[in-house]
């Protein structure tokens, strides 16, 4: 069980993040665990080069999903954060996600990202989403 799990306890069930409340506790222990997993995954990838990474089991089946749904992405280019974040790009990322719910662990947990695989995780170049698999994978 990880440090965060112990802290606030499982997702209840029932839980609709649609209707949750903002709040500041959890968003820094959301913090605290996206920053966790940002360290781990560029220490892997230091070691392992990141075309030969494999995240998942379903690497290939949600990087090809990610390319008929995204057929213009292009995994070289820079992320426009504002393009990814507005209320149309929130709803087709939300649809894609929402095919790995229960197929995938954490398949909707918020992640930092880097904007461009060329450069590593820098204050400038960091944003926040949810599309760690398709996007580093």
């Amino acid at each position: 069980m990880d440090e965060f799990t112990k802290i606030s306890g499982p997702v209840p069930k029932d839980f609709d993040a649609e209707k949750a409340d903002n709040l500041e506790d959890i968003e820094k222990q959301f913090a605290v665990k996206a920053v966790q997993h940002l360290e781990t995954y560029w220490a892997i990838l230091e070691k392992v080069k990141g075309s030969s990474l494999r995240l998942t089991k379903m690497d290939d089946e949600i990087y090809a999903h990610l390319k008929s749904e995204f057929p213009d992405f292009d995994p070289a280019a820079t992320i426009d954060e504002n393009e990814m974040k507005s209320k149309s790009g929130k709803e087709r990322w939300r649809k894609f996600m929402m095919a790995y719910d229960k197929r995938v662990d954490d398949y909707n947990f918020g992640t930092m990202l880097r904007t461009s695989p060329k450069v590593e995780y820098e204050q400038d170049t960091t944003i926040f989403g949810i599309a760690l698999f398709p996007l580093e994978a």
